[in-house]
């Protein structure tokens, strides 16, 4: 099955490349048991209302999660930018639309097996109070293995933080990924770089920690000036700014 999953991502991925101006790295898969304790974790971490795996799919077994690094070049745009570049923000639209298509295929694949599937939408699935996300990609990224959240609280994989999570769950057993011990982060692992929170143009990540308000409010910013490309509240700086950005 996890061949099946791999081969389907990459399929869609590669047709993705032939009509899309936004491109991608290798993209990375992560598993985790449905039953992982950290599922639970997350109802008590700050985001009361997190759904679990089987609150997606009665039955699940097994949870996936992939990650699309950017390439270096859409990287080098928005680093570059004195705002927000639009290929970034163009990215952001398109990244949204292929993962709901990877999702779509490997559920259809997986189907022809017999095994069931189940999802969540990219994106703005979260509560506009609290900002926090009912299915959180990112850290169901995490517990699937693919990296440890830096200081911007963004996952770093080992391909790097800039780059975008979906996910998956299924009701088919499968080996889980083992979660990474290395610590990614130069901030946290030696106390150096800050280049995320330097480079935050809304002044919302400090090494303190992150305004989500702020963010957001920032985001929508972005958003209303790029408003000609569709709903884009997408920003990236703290995500393209450091040497964790790209890595291998």
């Amino acid at each position: 099955m996890k061949k099946i999953i791999e081969n389907t991502l990459k399929k869609v991925i590669e047709e993705n490349s032939k009509k899309s101006a936004t491109s991608y790295r290798i993209p990375l898969l992560g598993y985790a048991k449905a039953e992982d304790p950290l599922f639970q974790q997350l109802t008590t971490a700050g985001v009361p209302n997190h759904l679990l795996p089987t609150d997606l799919l009665p039955g699940a077994r097994t949870v996936a999660a992939f990650f699309l690094p950017f390439t270096g070049e859409l990287v080098k745009r928005n680093r570059q930018d004195p705002y927000v570049a639009r290929s970034w923000a163009q990215a952001y639209i398109d990244t949204n639309g292929l993962i709901n298509r990877c999702c779509q295929e490997i559920a259809a694949a997986l189907d022809g097996y017999g095994v069931k599937t189940a999802w969540q939408q990219p994106t703005h699935n979260f509560d506009s109070e609290n900002l926090r996300a009912r299915w959180s990609h990112k850290h169901v990224a995490y517990i699937c293995g693919l990296g440890k959240f830096g200081l911007h609280h963004m996952l770093i994989t080992p391909s790097g933080c800039a780059g975008r999570f979906g996910s998956l769950v299924i009701d088919y057993p499968l080996p889980p990924t083992p979660r990474k011990e290395i610590e990614p982060c130069l901030f946290f692992r030696e106390g150096k770089c800050q280049q995320c929170a330097k480079n935050c143009p809304s002044g919302a990540l400090t090494p303190e920690g992150l305004d989500d308000r702020k963010c957001y409010d920032y985001l929508l910013e972005v958003d209303s000036f790029y408003s000609d490309l569709g709903f884009c509240d997408a920003c990236g700086k703290c995500a393209t700014c450091g040497p964790c950005a790209v890595i291998g």
